[in-house]
Order: structure tokens, then C-alpha cells, then sequence
């Protein structure tokens, strides 16, 4: 009998726990200095349920810019207790603005500018990784 075709493994995702409900997004890693310097630049669209972590090799007040990225972005960043730290709301494209949000994190989540207000999306609340290394 010949073997079945394994199952398609799952793409690494992004868990968050919202009062209201559990949001999914499925995220390409950033997790080397180049992935990170390039980011979500050059793209035209992000659907509604994807995004990238940033994952950092340490806990610190991270800046970023929308140099070369047509998108609006939510960034959410996540400390070392997984929890949400903080959160940009809808960063404007093409802006070379540094932004923080002026606390120690780890990771940082973006998603489709809108996304975090939509969703309920606030500081504090648990996030759990699905096939990213998170280290401590």
C-alpha cells in the first residue's frame, strides 16, 4: 500500500487573546538582521489575516520606519512575557518617522493598518507563537 502524503505543515503564526475572540495571523519570520532591515517594504498589499514578526535576540525599546512601504501597518509590539507592550496604529506609508512605543520588547507584530482598533487589539493582552522559536 503506498504511503499517504504527509499533511501540509503549518506556516508560523501569531495568536492573540482578545476578550472577544482568538485572532490567527499567519507571519513570515524576520529574524536576521537582513529580513529585518527589509521588513514589508515593496509590497501593495497584506491580507487581512497574515503579517511578519520581527523576532530580536534582545528586550529593548525598538524603532521603526515606513521607508519604502506602500501599506499602512498596525505594529504590535510583544515584550518578553508575551504580552502586548504597546501598539502603533495605522503607521503612515513612505514616512521615514522613527517610531517606538517607548518600552522593552522582543518581537514586533505588523499587520494591516486598522487591524488592532478592529479586533480589540490592546495593550496587555497574551500572545502565543505557532512555529516561532521564542527564547527567553
Amino acid at each position: 500500500m503506498p504511503a499517504r502524503p504527509s499533511a501540509e505543515p503549518s506556516r508560523p503564526a501569531v495568536i492573540i487573546e482578545t476578550p472577544a475572540k482568538t485572532l490567527t495571523f499567519e507571519v513570515e519570520v524576520a529574524d536576521t538582521p537582513k529580513s529585518r532591515e527589509v521588513g514589508l517594504m515593496f509590497r501593495n498589499n497584506l491580507p487581512a489575516d497574515r503579517g511578519m514578526i520581527f523576532v530580536f535576540e534582545t528586550a529593548e525599546d525598538h524603532h521603526f520606519w515606513m521607508k519604502n512601504t506602500y501599506i499602512s501597518l498596525d505594529m504590535i509590539f510583544i515584550g518578553d512575557d508575551l504580552r502586548i507592550a504597546g501598539i502603533i496604529h495605522e503607521a503612515v506609508p513612505e514616512n521615514t518617522e522613527s517610531r517606538s512605543v517607548g518600552r522593552p520588547s522582543r518581537y514586533v507584530l505588523e499587520v494591516q493598518g486598522g487591524t488592532a482598533r478592529k479586533e480589540g487589539i490592546v495593550e496587555g493582552q497574551k500572545v502565543t507563537f505557532r512555529g516561532i522559536a521564542a527564547t527567553r
